[in-house]
């Protein structure tokens, strides 16, 4: 099995955005949120079989670990009521694309976050979506300001209560920030992979994999800059004395393969352990079009791991049984989502 662990609703039905932009209208004229909409399963269906199932199987991947789309959480709208409300709709619909594809997807869940709230505003809504609803991890914003960082970093222990439930449930968190709103970041050029940066830094320079030994993160887009900058990383780590990276970090840190070009993805096969690799594609995300040096699709990130130099079992890890390592929950949840399909 091919598991694609980094995939977003990007095709989700109109009227679901188009609830959104009514709530946040209402928001801003101190009113009430309208009812969300009625959206059919055909509809659902619709927007996948022509868009996610359809690169699937042409692509030749098996599973999507599927969330909502990541720069429409846009934490820094609204406030903490507004959030809640958009990630629980968002949520629901994501759980429907599962029962409706139990054998291609399965679910991760948005968070309702806002800066200068407590993230344990959060652990209602991932303890609902685990426990209740069969996800098997979230996507954790360490920006929630939108590109302001105005909130506390990953290290502080104001993050502490959010860990612990990640630990109680054994789910893991993939780092994600959303869109930004300050104009000096493009939300998918340059605030996604600061955002996948500075959380690597957060981590390496705190306690926090040593207060939770079990807790695991992903990094996606192929860790933002941290593979290409290994030896820096490794040097500060170094000069303060934090220990060797690959005790430090590697037991808890993770990394995907959302890099679209051959070249990247052999960087991070070569500096970052076969072990710490997942595959994923992001696929109708933030990059869509045709790469002219190649004449397939930037996204279609199997091509790149066919053609790097490693083993089958290497292969295997990547494209699997990492995967199922690091979401513990996940052989759980596909045996009973195979026998309910």
């Amino acid at each position: 099995m091919i598991i694609d662990c980094h995939g977003h609703y990007t095709t989700s039905p109109a009227a679901h955005q188009a609830w959104r932009e009514a709530q946040l209208t209402a928001f801003a004229a101190g009113q009430s949120a309208p009812a969300y909409p009625v959206i059919t399963d055909d509809e659902i269906r619709a927007s996948i079989i022509g868009g996610q199932l359809k690169l699937q199987q042409e692509r030749g991947t098996d599973l999507t670990i599927f969330s909502p789309r990541a720069s429409a959480m846009a934490h820094h709208l609204g406030d903490a009521t507004v959030s809640e409300a958009w990630a629980i709709h968002c949520n629901n619909l994501i759980h429907r694309v599962c029962q409706l594809f139990p054998r291609n997807f399965v679910a991760v869940a948005q968070l309702p976050q806002t800066a200068g709230v407590p993230i344990s505003h959060a652990i209602a809504e991932l303890e609902r979506c685990v426990t209740q609803l069969g996800f098997i991890g979230c996507n954790l914003n360490p920006d929630p300001s939108g590109g302001h960082w105005q909130d506390k970093p990953l290290s502080d222990r104001s993050w502490y209560p959010f860990y612990e439930k990640m630990v109680e449930l054994d789910v893991p968190a993939m780092i994600h920030v959303s869109a930004a709103c300050n104009p000096a970041f493009h939300s998918t050029g340059s605030h996604y992979l600061n955002g996948d940066t500075v959380a690597f830094n957060q981590f390496m320079t705190s306690s926090v994999f040593k207060d939770f030994p079990t807790i695991k993160f992903i990094i996606p887009h192929g860790g933002g800059a941290v593979p290409y900058h290994w030896g820096r990383f490794r040097g500060l780590a170094q000069d303060a004395g934090l220990g060797l990276l690959q005790d430090t970090m590697l037991h808890n840190i993770f990394f995907d393969t959302c890099v679209y070009h051959l070249p990247g993805q052999e960087l991070l096969a070569k500096v970052i352990p076969v072990d710490n690799i997942l595959f994923a594609s992001e696929m109708i995300g933030a990059v869509r079009g045709i790469d002219p040096e190649t004449g397939f699709p930037y996204d279609d990130t199997k091509r790149y791991i066919e053609q790097l130099p490693l083993s089958s079992a290497d292969k295997a890890k990547i494209y699997e049984g990492n995967a199922r390592r690091v979401y513990g929950r996940l052989n759980g949840q596909l045996q009973k989502q195979f026998q309910e399909a």
